[in-house]
């Protein structure tokens, strides 16, 4: 066993694993884990493992545990007693005519036992999948809570599409809450591969199913999944289920379905067609989609139904600062998917507004480094916590860096190049959180600001930016293992004001100016092929701007087109290869910074607020269009019909879509 420089027994890994049963598949690994020791004093390693070896000899032992499967184990009772109430209350009663030394314990095997009492005598438990369900239930049986909790933890680790449901169910019978909880937050946040992958999911009781399908948190872009899962279970008994698809489809928001979809796959399929009880529902939903088609004719407010109420992101993106007008601002925006709405947020930075600065997360907080406020040059950073709100200053960087390329890469942020009011720099750093200190790391092979960076497969791409003289296209990748920059393929384009990211195992680079004109192309870099190729063009030609993945797309956010500063939002999709335009921002801005938080504990506190009533807002803003077009047709010819693409954006419910088509003709 080893230890650490405290003597303290710590944990191993054991690879071994033996052959499970059905029930005990709910986990992958196998670990040796250890109780915490608490900040107070603990027993030595030594003196723990002394008194293990007296109890595996016998000696100095005042008591005998003997098991159905013929196990006898002599134990001495004041160790079992210290970790073990059940222990304590066995050996200490007062029922007894006499001491009593021998004991019968019943429901529990050899094998378990001799786990429970290694955790005993020396805090340490070997966990493996195959083990992991009957430790659980003889430390509940026991009242051992240690095991109990290191065997939570493990489930925990462990969780999978596969098994969270069996893990769920299970901590529910043994009333561990926490796990409880856990594993569903987990099957609410990957419902897509759970309702997709797992066969546990189809032994769910109706009542389970339909709570479950229910909730906002079901994390879909698109309600599709959650009728394909409805179907599924049905079919796994269908004569017996097809009844309940009523119950069932009243928890579907079948107000955000495609209206195509609907219509084929929904209200014609047999299970619905041949059931009259589905009837109201179907003409609810017909009904809405037809006033959502109608939605400029209809007088007074038009609530949001039930059935088209958006449900809650998992993810959430921040939009930062920027330059707006002739000077830099505080403004922070979340973006709302699931309601394809902007947010402002009130906590802005105590200390002032920053443009042409960088962002990045690292769990919960928010990291805002370097930048320009219109004055000032920054080498500080600011930290914001999404869940106090707080904001506070961390170290500072050893430069100054506007203009500046941010990453992270396993939970180390990554600043590089920039503009310090005088020179362009090839110098770059990295911060630790942990020990909330910069380090210089090894200098770029080129100066660069204004470029962009991105982690890909463990290393640091940065691509294009400007040298002081030209806008350029080179691109370095550094390794941290060997501390080391090294050139590659350089872009099929100079670009300087560029934002790339790592997305679906390539580097995307899109936008920025190429010294003539602001750009809408982009291409992506293969590390396999060490090349470069094109993807369509964006609808906006844009530089500094903010890029992010959300919803597995590429969004790409404000930036600067030439003329003047934009809030245009549009977003690009690998799967169909094309971009789509989203809702705008609130406020224009360039040399904006974007940054994605996922599963935030207060998500509710930066999502759009009035979901009930987001049909009265696109109502206003449909009737808004049509006022506008009217006095357009009254003050000159129609101009051209605009050829965008008009294909629905994934994230987008039938409603939204009607959204962005008024919204692309108010701009003709």
């Amino acid at each position: 066993m080893e230890v650490d420089e405290n003597n303290n027994s710590i944990g191993s890994i054991d690879g071994s694993v033996e052959d499970i049963t059905e029930a005990e598949k709910c986990c992958s690994k196998t670990k040796r884990l250890i109780a915490d020791q608490g900040s107070g004093r603990c027993m030595s390693t030594q003196a723990m493992q002394s008194l293990y070896d007296l109890r595996q000899n016998n000696l100095l032992c005042d008591a005998v545990i003997r098991l159905e499967d013929g196990g006898v184990f002599p134990i001495h009772r004041a160790i079992l007693s210290a970790c073990s109430t059940y222990f304590r209350t066995l050996f200490t009663t007062t029922l007894h005519s006499k001491e009593k030394t021998d004991f019968l314990l019943p429901n529990v095997s050899s094998k378990i036992m001799n786990l429970l009492l290694e955790y005993a005598y020396l805090r340490t438990l070997e966990i493996r999948q195959d083990n992991v369900c009957q430790l659980l239930q003889s430390a509940d049986y026991l009242n051992i809570p240690g095991v109990l909790e290191l065997c939570c933890d493990y489930l925990r680790l462990n969780l999978t599409p596969e098994n969270c449901i069996g893990i769920m169910l299970f901590a529910r019978e043994y009333f561990c809450r926490n796990l409880e909880i856990d594993a569903r937050r987990y099957i609410l946040r990957n419902f897509v591969q759970v309702s997709q992958r797992s066969n546990e999911i189809l032994i769910l009781p109706i009542a389970e199913l339909t709570v479950l399908i229910g909730e906002d948190e079901v994390n879909v872009k698109n309600e599709e999944t959650v009728w394909e899962l409805v179907l599924r279970w049905v079919n796994h008994e269908a004569e017996g289920r097809k009844g309940h698809i009523v119950e069932l489809m009243r928890n579907i928001r079948l107000g955000l379905l495609d209206t195509q979809f609907f219509l084929e796959n929904v209200k014609d399929h047999p299970y619905v067609a041949g059931n009259e009880a589905c009837r109201p529902i179907i003409i609810e939903t017909l009904k809405f989609l037809y006033d959502l088609e109608m939605i400029t004719q209809k007088d007074g407010e038009m609530p949001t139904p039930e059935i088209a109420r958006p449900r809650v992101p998992h993810e959430i993106l921040f939009a930062i600062g920027g330059w707006s007008g002739s000077e830099a601002t505080d403004l922070i925006e979340t973006y709302d998917t699931r309601a394809d709405r902007w947010v402002k947020v009130s906590h802005v930075d105590p200390s002032g507004p920053r443009a042409y600065h960088g962002t990045a997360v690292v769990g919960y907080n928010i990291y805002v480094i370097g930048g320009f406020n219109g004055m000032d040059f920054f080498n500080s950073c600011r930290c914001f916590n999404a869940v106090t709100k707080i904001w506070r200053e961390v170290a500072p960087m050893n430069a100054r860096r506007s203009y500046v390329s941010v990453a992270v890469l396993n939970d180390i942020i990554y600043a590089m190049g920039g503009f310090d009011g005088y020179h362009r720099q090839n110098t770059a750093e990295r911060y630790d959180y942990r020990r909330n200190q910069w380090s210089l790391i090894a200098p770029m092979n080129v100066q660069r600001s204004d470029a962009s960076a991105t982690a890909l497969n463990g290393k640091i791409y940065i691509t294009g930016g400007f040298n002081g003289r030209e806008c350029i296209s080179s691109v370095e990748v550094y390794d941290p293992h060997t501390n080391q920059w090294t050139m590659i393929t350089p872009m099929r384009s100079r670009r300087s004001g560029v934002s790339c990211i790592a997305y679906h195992g390539c580097v995307y680079a899109i936008g920025g100016f190429n010294g003539v004109s602001r750009m809408c192309c982009g291409e992506k870099y293969r590390p396999s092929t060490n090349s470069w190729t094109r993807i369509p063009d964006m609808y906006n030609p844009r530089s500094n701007f903010a890029i992010e993945i959300i919803d597995d797309m590429i969004f790409a956010i404000g930036g600067f087109n030439g003329v003047t500063t934009t809030y245009h939002v549009e977003c690009y999709d690998e799967k169909t290869n094309e971009w789509y335009e989203a809702t705008d921002m609130n406020k224009y801005r360039s040399a904006v910074s974007a940054c994605v938080i996922t599963t935030l504990p207060n998500v509710y506190d930066y999502i759009h607020k009035d979901r009930e009533r987001l049909m009265r807002q696109k109502q206003l803003f449909a009737l808004e269009v049509q006022q506008m077009q009217q006095q357009q047709q009254h003050q000159q010819q129609p101009s051209q019909v605009n050829n965008r693409n008009t294909h629905q954006l994934v994230v987008l419910s039938n409603q939204q879509q009607y959204y962005h088509q008024r919204q692309r003709q108010s701009r003709q």
